[in-house]
């Protein structure tokens, strides 16, 4: 080996991490616990076959769950083995599936200039158009099957096509309708030009099987295929990975922890590693060693999970890497609060004491938004800086609410949500007002799309030297080409402009124009940036746009700041100091698990999620829990007795 970058990542592995990653051909499962480094082995086999094969042309495959993790990886390998990044798709499972359907959906219809609708807000105006069309020819059909979204969503996890839904409902009477609205909502989504998250891998499954040759050609394009998080599939994403390698190929890297599936509600399973087990037969190895917890925390850790039984047969318990420092103030259970409010303020009081000098290593982890809404406040009663973690699926800010407007109306030319969120934006920007129904008038006389029409309406209202600066930039992009990164930068250096000419905003004060803008700049540049790196510099702008709205555009958090989650947004993270509150019966584990029962699948679930919360401390763990929550008497979280914190009274 004599690249030294890799060669000095290769050393740094154990003797088990080294077998793992120098795994080559056949079907492996890699059992990797919280910590284990599991993404340096993932990384270090990728560029140690790209290493090796300089002179081939074959491509590496890698899925995953979060943008995030997908760039992390990318980066780790572009910096082992430069310049064969080329060579390596490391992704979502959505933006595989994007990128697969922009090559080849017009075998099933759909145009590769298609819009991905992520918000519930969209979908839902997407189904109300449905069952207003479908109430036209069936009287069985009334304004409540506008609620059906959840079902829908349901129906395409489990890859159940329109046309055989109404077979699956135990209400015949109910399946009998959404045998009408699921295939209008279809067809409404295919007028769009428009496809859900859930289609994006449904369409892609149906491709694969109704074509089979492209599925062909992708094993032959990929012959290393690599699954992380695996434990987090749903039905239709397995089955996807079936229908992909098909019958003979099964060259499978699978890196999956089944003491953390937290994602049941999305259709992930216990039973999708034994699905694995009988479908591929793979060999399998164990990465227990967590180098990320103290030893403290990995004691507790087993103690808790132990209690599950849906786990693999011979799983070995976590063994920690790091020595115990002997400091009691490791793990600890802070005594128990006499209600939420107290709670919430005793961990600003503890936080404030212990990192008020560093509170971007602090996050606060609870089970629901409402915990983590009171602790909020009691952090900020406590002067500390905090917020919430959350994702935010659209851009808010006006300048960038016109932006993105434009560039989809370049792709989409008939999109009208587009347009009017063009012309109000536009009219706050510069105080040219031009009425939506104006353009659309003049479009559905010519063969222009509505982008072109509305610029020749600013140009008869606005003679603004300003104005016409960045209509003519506008003008350049759409006859020059799909040059949009260019467009982007001089939209973005004409919202400097328009800041130093507040006169212009239709507000008096016209910062308010601009809040928020600053922010999401650096979002926008960023976002940029990495999707031109995952999908390299000549992506066109209908991938760009497909891309874009499959990442979150929330902000940086500021320095100096605690961070707020839920258990689910913490997964794959690790922090210093860690404080996990609401350790109570009904909030982890919740109401609807006990109702489920001690021994219930989703029991077991709410056991993995305390399990993984508290596997993300890399220095400290700080448990929480009142007597009292919204007025009501709580007991302590049966996960503290079994951890090994409190007896059993």
């Amino acid at each position: 080996m004599e690249n030294r970058e890799l060669e000095n990542s290769w050393q740094k592995l154990s003797p088990v991490q080294k077998k793992t990653a120098e795994w080559g051909e056949g079907s492996l499962l890699v059992l990797a616990g919280p910590g284990s480094g599991k993404t340096r082995v993932l990384t270090c086999r990728i560029a140690k076959i790209l290493h090796a094969s300089q002179d081939k042309n074959f491509r590496i495959l890698g899925l995953t769950f979060t943008n995030k993790a997908a760039d992390e990886m990318r980066l780790r390998v572009a910096g082992l083995v430069p310049g064969q990044e080329n060579r390596l798709f490391i992704g979502t499972f959505h933006s595989f599936c994007a990128d697969v359907l922009r090559q080849h959906g017009v075998h099933l219809g759909i145009n590769p200039n298609f819009q991905i609708y992520s918000q519930d807000f969209d979908l839902q105006a997407v189904l109300d158009e449905a069952v207003k069309e479908v109430k036209k020819e069936s009287d069985i059909i009334t304004d409540l099957d506008k609620k059906t979204l959840p079902v829908i969503h349901r129906l395409k996890s489990f890859l159940i096509e329109p046309d055989q839904c109404g077979d699956v409902f135990r209400d015949k009477e109910f399946g009998k309708r959404m045998a009408l609205v699921y295939p209008a909502y279809e067809k409404e989504l295919s007028r769009r030009n428009s496809l859900d998250f859930n289609s994006l891998i449904f369409q892609t499954y149906r491709l694969f099987v109704k074509f089979p040759a492209f599925a062909k050609r992708y094993r032959t394009v990929y012959p290393y295929i690599c699954v992380d998080e695996f434990q987090d599939t749903n039905e239709a994403q397995y089955k996807l990975i079936r229908a992909l390698s098909g019958d003979e190929y099964k060259n499978l890297f699978i890196v999956a922890d089944d003491d953390q599936i937290i994602y049941q509600w999305n259709g992930a399973s216990h039973k999708r590693i034994e699905q694995l087990a009988k479908d591929y037969s793979p060999e399998i190895l164990q990465l227990p060693t967590n180098y990320r917890c103290p030893p403290e925390v990995v004691s507790i850790a087993n103690n808790l999970i132990s209690y599950n039984f849906l786990r693999s047969p011979d799983k070995k318990p976590l063994t920690a890497f790091k020595t115990t420092s002997g400091d009691p103030e490791v793990v600890r259970l802070l005594p128990r609060f006499s209600d939420f409010g107290a709670e919430a303020n005793g961990i600003g009081e503890d936080i404030k004491r212990l990192h008020s000098n560093q509170l971007g290593s602090v996050v606060v982890l609870a089970r629901n938004r409402k915990l983590l809404d009171g602790v909020l406040k009691g952090l900020q009663d406590q002067g500390i800086a905090a917020i919430i973690a959350q994702r935010k699926d659209e851009f808010i800010s006006t300048p960038f609410v016109w932006l993105h407007s434009v560039l989809r109306l370049v792709s989409n030319g008939q999109d009208r949500a587009s347009l009017e969120a063009l012309c109000g934006a536009f009219a706050q920007l510069t105080n040219v007002e031009i009425d939506p129904d104006d353009v659309v008038t003049q479009a559905q006389s010519s063969t222009l799309g509505y982008l072109q029409h509305w610029i020749k309406f600013v140009e008869q209202k606005s003679a603004i030297t300003i104005t016409k600066e960045i209509i003519g930039e506008l003008r350049a992009f759409i006859s020059g080409g799909n040059n949009f990164r260019l467009f982007s930068k001089n939209a973005i250096n004409w919202f400097g402009k328009l800041i130093k000419e507040p006169a212009l905003s239709s507000n008096t004060e016209g910062e308010e124009v601009f809040i928020g803008y600053e922010e999401e700049r650096s979002v926008w540049e960023e976002l940029v940036k990495e999707i031109v790196t995952s999908l390299g510099v000549e992506l066109s702008l209908e991938a760009f746009l497909q891309e874009l709205q499959m990442h979150s555009k929330e902000s940086r958090i500021k320095p100096n700041t605690v961070v707020l989650m839920s258990i689910h947004g913490a997964k794959g993270k690790e922090f210093d100091h860690v404080y996990l509150a609401g350790l109570v019966e009904d909030e982890l584990p919740s109401f609807q698990s006990k109702q489920k029962g001690d021994k219930s699948p989703e029991m077991e679930e709410e056991r993995r999620n305390c399990f993984v919360a508290i596997t993300r401390a890399i220095k400290s763990l700080t448990l929480t829990y009142s007597e009292k929550y919204r007025g009501w008497n709580k007991s302590p979280s049966r996960f503290l007795i079994e951890m090994g914190l409190i007896n059993k009274t």
